[in-house]
C-alpha cells in the first residue's frame, strides 16, 4: 500500500507499507523532492511496478553491492597478509628514487 501526503513545506512524503515476504508490517517514511517523486512515479508506472517494489529492489542491490565490496576488500587484504616471499624476506632494499632513475 502506498499513501502520499503533501506537507505545508511542499515536500512530498511517501508512506510505504511493506507486506508479502515480510511477516510483519513495516511503515517507512521517505521524503523526496516533488520533482523526483513525480519522475519516480512515472518510472514505476512505465514498468508496471509499484514504487515500493522498486525501492525494495534498489535497497537490496545497494546492500548486496556493499556486501560484495566488503568481501572483495577482505579477500584483497588477506592476500596481502599471506603473500608469498619474493626473496626479500620483507625487507625493501631500494628507494623510490632508485626505482625511478632515468
Amino acid at each position: 500500500m502506498l499513501l502520499l501526503s503533501r506537507r505545508a513545506s511542499q515536500e512530498w512524503h511517501i508512506f510505504t507499507c511493506y507486506t508479502g515476504f515480510v511477516k510483519e508490517q513495516i511503515n517507512v517514511t521517505l521524503s523526496l523532492p516533488g520533482s523526483l517523486l513525480r519522475r519516480f512515479r512515472v518510472f514505476a508506472a512505465s514498468r508496471n511496478q509499484s514504487m515500493s517494489s522498486l525501492m525494495t529492489v534498489a535497497v537490496r542491490q545497494m546492500i548486496e553491492q556493499d556486501t560484495q565490496t566488503r568481501a572483495a576488500k577482505q579477500r584483497f587484504l588477506e592476500r596481502i597478509r599471506n603473500a608469498p616471499d619474493r626473496g626479500t624476506r620483507g625487507v625493501i632494499g631500494w628507494t623510490r628514487d632508485q626505482l625511478h632513475e632515468r
